[in-house]
């Protein structure tokens, strides 16, 4: 099945009823509208397979940990047939009252009706930090109008120098692009010496290029949670923009959190 720009209005209203009245209201059953049987989210070297029974689990229990879970969107674009979303949940934690908002980053795939595939990164370290400090990070705006865009085409040359750009480990060196909570402020780290890259992910929609990818190099000397220049890998999802035949501005979420837990080492 030949799915194209057309289909954009589409995807983005499935996103909607995703966003709002699956995360927002806190509906598990409308996953079954939302996704197919055997849908399949990634996140790290983590794999959630089955709507109704790994996913419907792993997600009981983010709602159980922080009820009344709320998904703000910052930017969202599609091609029809695949689509990018830039967002953060945000919520207070059931077992001490801690307030938290974290960022994500997904890239989803779908067969015209339903999602079948989720390559996604959520700033859990960012989490952890808010809940040890007793201090809410504030949530970045919303998009004005997110699922009211219209579809654009993808761009072959801007996802060429995308992947140009992360080969030479431009992810964490490139003024305009934020990692993780860096666009409030705060100091950007760098957590991993960039020796090799794999792209596990990476498509465009106009000038935007979102990618998944797994470095892999020595542990940065500000990453304090892991000896410095020890072997590891670190997982990243990244939304680009592409202007004047450079990568220009844009966000990335990294799973620090797995990579502290020696997961990748």
């Amino acid at each position: 099945m030949t799915i194209g720009i057309d289909a954009a209005p589409r995807f983005l209203a499935l996103m909607k009823r995703y966003c709002v009245d699956y995360v927002n209201v806190g509906d598990q059953s409308v996953t079954r509208d939302l996704m197919v049987e055997d849908y399949l989210l990634r996140m790290g070297d983590h794999e959630v397979q089955g709507r109704d029974t790994n996913y419907h689990a792993a997600t009981a229990q983010q709602m159980l940990q922080y009820p009344g879970l709320m998904l703000t969107v910052h930017e969202i674009w599609t091609s029809g047939e695949r689509l990018m979303m830039r967002f953060s949940e945000h919520g207070r934690r059931a077992k001490d009252g801690a307030y938290c908002a974290w960022g994500g980053i997904g890239l989803y795939r779908w067969n015209g009706e339903k999602l079948i595939h989720n390559n996604v990164e959520q700033d859990y370290w960012s989490r952890r930090r808010q809940i040890d400090e007793g201090a809410v990070d504030r949530v970045d705006h919303p998009a004005v109008a997110p699922f009211n865009g219209d579809g654009e085409a993808p761009d072959a040359g801007a996802e060429k120098l995308v992947r140009t750009w992360l080969e030479a480990g431009g992810l964490a060196e490139t003024p305009g692009v934020h990692c993780d909570e860096a666009w409030q402020g705060l100091p950007q780290m760098r957590a991993i010496e960039q020796e090799s890259v794999a792209i596990n992910d990476l498509f465009s929609v106009g000038n935007k290029v979102a990618f998944h990818v797994t470095q892999s190099g020595r542990v940065a000397e500000d990453f304090g949670a892991l000896p410095a220049d020890s072997p590891s890998r670190l997982h990243a999802a990244g939304i680009v923009h592409v202007e004047g035949g450079k990568v220009a501005r844009g966000r990335v979420i990294r799973n620090r959190m797995d990579m502290m837990r020696g997961q990748h080492a």
